[in-house]
């Protein structure tokens, strides 16, 4: 980051940190009024069975458990997972009913200002990679069951360790002025001129399930651009475009290949992988049909990005024919010579939209490191890549990446060694070549 951005940026938090003190003094929050009652280990009563399957349902939509959930814990919930954002690690707290470590201690009216506000409970401002400007949206009713669901998870003494943001960001107090620009504190306002169906859906995307968070392109402080939905860059990886756009969105999707994705992780071409298998996981494969199908009628009803398909780079450049033979060597067998992929298995490149964005992380990082899909109930095993990052060279990550953009009727900017550099050291996976 250039050094003047860094310094207009502080000059900017100094500045919304004045403003937000007076927003802070002046506002008056509805969740004031919640209930006080502590949010205690003990088990609801019988009657609250339904609060808390309500309460368990919200959970998933939200996608709780992805950030509050370290990698490889079998403890749910407990915090320490390292939240990966363009300023540093953020790593999420144990929400737990522990009294010692977790949110046992809170009341309903603290958890209340914890999620739908960002505020701790002794009042400190949370970092918005707990997406609080998205559930603020979320109903009281909704709220007081995902309260009751908490109150009935196991609780876990487990410290999680703390966050650690360079200079700026590290200053918590700058989250009010953060909160002036790009807090919007409101629920969800029905439109009345559109169906009930898209209604829920706007409801879900705007606010439990947060798409934006990820889908959408951040400015300098982190908040959101007016780019809504149009793709996002999330360190190693790239959240691709939603809108209906044609070229590198989902216009070329139909209604129920979009339910399909998200209730199981792969459609007729797109297999999902990196954050969105996870978000596949955790989250969308245990939504109702009802609920997934509101949200493919919400996304589809978006404004286009816009965005215009390039010319293919020629096929008889250095690159491509270099990429062409890597590919051929590598990947051909899952992905075929023809780039349709194996459903469920390996994803189809040919017209893939997620390959074509001008941000081409995810391809490279998937190159690199490999992955898996979606684990889903349809498709418990799922299709997993190896990593070719101790195969390949930067030049032959980039010629391949760039082969695959620009193949089967794709089209997009050549990806470079220095780009695939990059990549390689933020996911922290040297080149470890065969000696000669």
């Amino acid at each position: 980051m250039k050094k003047t951005k860094i310094l207009g940026g502080v000059a900017l938090i100094a500045v919304a940190v004045a403003a937000g003190l007076l927003w802070q003094n002046g506002t008056t929050r509805a969740d004031d009024v919640a209930d006080n009652t502590l949010l205690t280990s003990q088990p609801p009563g019988a009657e609250d069975a339904a609060a808390v399957a309500r309460g368990k349902y919200i959970a998933i939509a939200g996608d709780c458990v992805a950030c509050h959930t370290a990698p490889e814990s079998k403890d749910a919930f407990a915090g320490g997972y390292s939240i990966s954002t363009p300023f540093g690690g953020i790593v999420a707290s144990n929400i737990t009913p522990d009294t010692e470590t977790g949110i046992g201690s809170w009341t309903e009216r603290d958890f209340y200002r914890a999620v739908r506000h960002g505020k701790g409970k002794d009042g400190e401002n949370l970092y918005p990679a707990m997406p609080y400007n998205a559930y603020v949206k979320t109903s009281d009713k909704d709220m007081h069951d995902l309260w009751m669901y908490m109150r009935s998870v196991k609780p876990v003494n487990y410290h999680a360790p703390e966050t650690h943001l360079g200079f700026p960001y590290n200053i918590r107090l700058a989250m009010m002025g953060w909160n002036l620009l790009f807090f919007k504190n409101s629920g969800y306002e029905p439109d009345t001129s559109k169906s009930a169906e898209w209604n829920r859906g706007a409801y879900l995307v705007e606010g439990l399930e947060h798409c934006s968070a990820c889908h959408t392109p951040k400015n300098l402080l982190g908040g959101d651009t007016g780019a809504y939905l149009q793709g996002s860059n999330l360190a190693e990886w790239h959240a691709p475009d939603i809108t209906p756009n044609r070229y590198t969105g989902v216009g070329s999707w139909s209604d129920q290949q979009l339910v399909d994705y998200l209730k199981t992780g792969s459609n007729h071409v797109a297999v999902a992988s990196g954050p969105m298998a996870e978000a596949v996981t955790n989250s969308t494969q245990h939504l109702t049909d009802a609920d997934l199908r509101a949200i493919a009628v919400y996304l589809k009803s978006q404004p286009d990005s816009g965005t215009k398909a390039p010319q293919p780079l020629a096929a008889d450049s250095a690159q491509m024919k270099m990429g062409a033979n890597v590919y051929s060597a590598n990947c051909s067998a899952c992905h075929n010579s023809d780039g349709k992929g194996i459903p469920q298995l390996a994803a189809g490149l040919a017209n893939n939209p997620g390959l074509m964005a001008d941000d081409a992380s995810s391809i490279i990082t998937t190159i690199l490191q490999g992955g898996r899909g979606a684990v889903t109930q349809s498709n418990p095993t799922s299709g997993a890549m190896p990593s070719f990052a101790w195969k390949l060279s930067d030049e032959q990550v980039a010629a391949a990446a760039t082969y695959l953009r620009n193949s089967w009727g794709n089209a997009a900017p050549a990806v470079t060694a220095d780009d695939v550099a990059k990549n390689r050291a933020l996911i922290n996976m040297p080149a470890q070549m065969p000696e000669k």
